[in-house]
């Protein structure tokens, strides 16, 4: 006789990425390629093109690839630099690190400036730039959430720092974008990096580079390789050059559906508030855990510093508390990716299709597991969400 289980019914995926994809887009996708030579296909490719600059806030360029967020670093990689040209890589994390040694690999030179789990200061980048009076920094590079730490960064102030320095500033919105604010050509971003499995609701598999005219100047250089070049892309006029080969027919299919949802029917401003507000709740139950010294905390202090899609936290015995509330509630929380002590941390995501009940449900499955393994938390992490999702909008 199998013994009873709480885990059976929906699963509550709350890892930052991939994200739970709407049903609605699993449908959309989930039909047989056409003829992909048609102008039905073309047109919709077309759309779904407009829609991802909308979404970027952008009237500049875009190239879209098959592939992850790796393969959108190697893409913007290959076209900005030359082997040998300096990078300044701005890292607040895991992923500005990886970045880095990426860029590294392709044989570009890269200077870091490292901020631990703090974010970017621009008053250091200004400093650093200034001190380049021959321009030899091609590119200042910045994730704009680093998605293991949860730390934002401040594009728009960032930008001002580079006063009139040359270097392109490029950002990583792989965990941002149709999360958290981006407008792109208000904020004098050069080079915009994201990826379809998070904010964007749709399965892994597709990445986007959009670009400034500033960087298209730049030209081919010594690093684009015909499958890479942006300008094959970007300026494409059939259907398969955008793709470098055979298009992915259903992602596009999921990405008509998914951009619809955010930029149509609730609209960009409403995504950004909803996802700031589930971030919200999250913080005040892991603040109201950690109260009595219990050593719960939250990994960046900082309000302003923390991102809206994922969160960050230290929670002694995290590991276990992972496994429990995966087996009993059917909850799978993120784990401390790149913490110091990972055993003792984990995240929680509220990104792309997350509502309330998601999240507290999330909130809830830990509460129980931290009660079922005897971790000491502080009293009221539920209610603690609750007021805050009761918030008038």
């Amino acid at each position: 006789m199998n013994a009873m289980s709480l885990a059976a019914g929906r699963p509550v995926i709350a890892i930052p990425g991939p994200s739970p994809v709407p049903d609605r887009v699993l449908r959309a996708a989930h039909r047989a390629s056409p003829d992909i030579y048609g102008d039905d296909l073309a047109d919709l490719n077309l759309a779904v093109m407009t829609q991802l600059k909308r979404l970027a806030g952008t009237q500049g360029h875009l190239a879209p690839y098959i592939g992850n967020g790796h393969a959108a670093w190697e893409a913007a990689g290959a076209n900005l630099f030359n082997p040998g040209d300096q990078a300044l890589v701005l890292s607040s994390g895991h992923f500005g690190r990886s970045w880095g040694q990426q860029m590294e690999q392709m044989g570009v030179a890269v200077e870091r400036l490292d901020f631990g789990s703090l974010p970017a200061d621009p008053d250091r980048l200004a400093d650093r730039l200034a001190r380049d009076t021959a321009g030899a920094i091609k590119a200042v590079m910045v994730c704009q959430i680093d998605t293991a730490t949860g730390v934002m960064a401040d594009i728009p102030a960032l930008r001002d720092a580079m006063g009139d320095h040359p270097a392109l500033l490029v950002v990583d919105a792989i965990a941002s974008l149709g999360c958290a604010p981006m407008m792109m050509d208000d904020w004098g971003v050069d080079v915009l990096i994201s990826a379809s499995q998070k904010g964007l609701m749709c399965p892994p598999g597709t990445c986007f580079v959009w670009y400034s005219d500033k960087a298209a100047a730049r030209g081919r250089t010594g690093l684009t390789t015909p499958y890479w070049d942006w300008h094959a892309r970007a300026g494409a006029e059939a259907l398969w050059r955008f793709w470098g080969g055979t298009p992915p027919v259903q992602q596009i299919f999921a990405l008509d559906e998914a951009l619809r949802m955010i930029l149509d029917e609730e609209g960009l401003f409403a995504v950004w508030a909803r996802h700031a507000a589930l971030a919200r709740a999250v913080w005040a139950a892991v603040d109201a855990w950690g109260e009595g010294g219990t050593g719960i905390r939250l990994s960046v202090e900082d309000p302003m510093a923390r991102a809206s899609s994922v969160t960050a936290m230290v929670v002694p015995g995290a590991d276990a508390l992972r496994a429990w509330t995966a087996a009993h509630c059917g909850v799978t929380l993120g784990i401390g990716l790149g913490a110091e002590q990972p055993e003792n941390a984990l995240r929680v995501a509220h990104m792309g299709h997350a509502n309330a009940g998601m999240i507290l449900a999330a909130l809830g499955a830990m509460q129980a597991g931290m009660a079922a393994l005897g971790i000491p938390h502080g009293p009221g992490g539920l209610d603690a969400a609750a007021r805050v999702l009761a918030e008038p909008a």
